[in-house]
């Protein structure tokens, strides 16, 4: 086997966290447009002009000049998730696609009770290699740490 080989790697990504605020005032920041006003990553998130009625997509700014847009695949205020797909970027992907959710759940009982369970997961194409999993990895750590900051502030 020569050295140049790709190391295999897992082509998903979960990262999770509780953050100690109520799931209403989570769910609050979890729309594509309003991204940017918890991830500090993110320079501005705005609406695409010209995309049909029926399609939610945004484009994401990051503050190092990155742009994607995100167009939102599903979205549910009865349990709380949302689920986009990246369809263009800026510089251009490495990989072919990835297909994100990020979903909350209400913590019920224990010493936890009144916060949020939120976990964000991301589903690569199998060209997607071990630095863009461990990159998107850290991503989403930093975003819900945000996110928790975000939150507590409601």
């Amino acid at each position: 086997m020569s050295s140049s080989a790709a190391i295999p790697t897992s082509t998903s990504v979960v990262e999770s966290a509780v953050i100690r605020a109520p799931l209403s005032h989570v769910w609050h920041h979890i729309k594509l447009h309003d991204f940017a006003n918890f991830w500090t990553a993110l320079k501005k998130s705005e609406f695409v002009k010209g995309v049909s009625n029926e399609t939610d997509v945004v484009k994401w700014t990051f503050k190092d000049g990155t742009t994607v847009e995100v167009k939102q695949e599903e979205h549910s205020t009865i349990n709380h998730y949302i689920t986009y797909s990246v369809i263009t970027a800026q510089p251009e992907l490495t990989y072919s696609s990835v297909l994100s959710t990020v979903r909350c759940y209400a913590v019920t009982s224990g010493d936890l009770e009144g916060s949020t369970f939120v976990e964000w997961t991301g589903n690569f194409s199998s060209d997607a290699d071990a630095a863009v999993i461990q990159d998107a990895k850290f991503k989403r750590r930093d975003a819900l740490a945000d996110l928790a900051k975000a939150a507590a502030k409601v």
